[in-house]
């Protein structure tokens, strides 16, 4: 097991890890409300007093705040966060021309659904670079080895055996079944299996194993039971490069989605739900491994921050995007009155979530513990 690495390199590295992201996910709110025609008052990576910063010719002031946990880009006539065009008309016409709420229902949606877009786009790029450095990582889906007493050994599955499907999903790699089982412990599944040019069906129930990182920190997962043939890495011609990398970020939105719903419905314990400390924890953890994991590592929290960025509560993307697309059914805007208390709503749930999150984390880090030790 590795040690944890010290506080100082964890913070270092959450900042290098968080910085970029943040700046790329404004970055896009940025630039494509530029194309049109929006102005920009403030780019901030960041909250709280100002840090450092400088203001550009067209009046933007770039700024870098204190507390590195988000950032935002406050376009003119945004008067508060939960601002959706109440006042525009106390607005000078010049002002009014380059208004964020005073442009059409559909620019805004895509200023706002830039933010997330420009996340996954580098994930795409970063997971692209990859390929064409390493190649992609290829196992086929052929049985090498069968675990005693485990699912796989129950099913009556024997060496040599290829899996071509899971519940109705083709199977191509080994990596496809590993991922889907992994996200479904104590579940059932079925597994369509070519033997000597015969394929037939076996039912299963994925056993639930409690797993350890290098780092000592726990997960539960699904598991089989069985071993695989040697992976290799093979070449990836230029024209799929960007095609494999999208196929793999869009996986991995996927599981992201899937591991969120399993903890809302309770099929997951709350307690693998993550905040900021268990983020810095890992991008510690990670860069103490080498630079090439670090990158890889960014590509997966971009995919996270996008995804976040577009659940359907307010004061994030998504709840922007929401109320648009009731604005755009009523052919106008919620009430001033709908807006606050939806914008409350969304602020308290987030906040609880940051508390559960927070929680979790102090928890995994073993504080709680620790406090009772001084205590007793």
């Amino acid at each position: 097991m590795l040690e944890t690495p010290p506080i100082w390199f964890i913070l270092l590295a959450f900042l290098a890890a968080i910085g970029p992201l943040v700046f790329f996910h404004e970055l896009g709110h940025y630039l494509v409300g530029r194309w049109f025609g929006v102005g920009a008052e403030t780019f901030s990576i960041g909250f709280g007093r100002e840090v450092a910063g400088w203001t550009d010719k067209r009046g933007t002031r770039w700024k870098v705040g204190w507390l590195p946990l988000g950032g935002y880009v406050r376009f003119t006539g945004d008067m508060d966060p939960a601002s959706m065009g109440q006042g525009l008309d106390k607005l000078s016409p010049e002002l009014r021309a380059k208004s964020f709420h005073a442009k059409p229902v559909w620019q805004r949606a895509l200023v706002v659904a830039a933010g997330p877009i420009a996340n996954f786009l580098l994930a795409i790029l970063i997971f692209a670079a990859f390929l064409a450095w390493n190649g992609a990582p290829r196992t086929p889906a052929v049985v090498g080895g069968v675990l005693a007493g485990s699912p796989a050994a129950s099913a009556g599955l024997i060496e040599n055996d290829r899996i071509v499907a899971v519940d109705g999903r083709t199977v191509d790699r080994f990596d496809d079944l590993a991922d889907y089982s992994r996200l479904r412990p104590g579940e059932e599944i079925v597994l369509v299996v070519e033997r000597e040019g015969r394929r037939f069906a076996v039912p299963t129930r994925l056993a639930t194993v409690t797993e350890s990182d290098r780092f000592g920190q726990t997960y539960r997962i699904g598991r089989l039971g069985i071993a695989t043939t040697n992976r290799v890495f093979e070449p990836v011609p230029a024209a799929e490069l960007l095609p494999e990398a999208v196929r793999i970020t869009a996986a991995t939105i996927e599981k992201t989605a899937l591991g969120l719903w399993q903890i809302i419905t309770g099929r997951r314990p709350i307690e693998e739900l993550g905040g900021p400390i268990k983020m810095a924890q890992v991008a510690g953890q990670v860069a103490s491994i080498g630079w090439f994991e670090f990158v890889q590592l960014l590509a997966f929290f971009s995919i996270n921050l996008g995804f976040i960025n577009l659940l359907p509560v307010p004061m994030l993307d998504g709840g922007h995007l929401a109320l648009y697309a009731v604005e755009a059914a009523r052919r106008r805007p919620l009430g001033a009155q709908a807006q606050e208390w939806l914008f409350r709503g969304g602020l308290a749930a987030l906040m609880t979530l940051m508390l559960v999150a927070t929680v979790n984390d102090l928890t995994q880090v073993g504080l709680w513990q620790r406090l009772g030790d001084m205590l007793g």
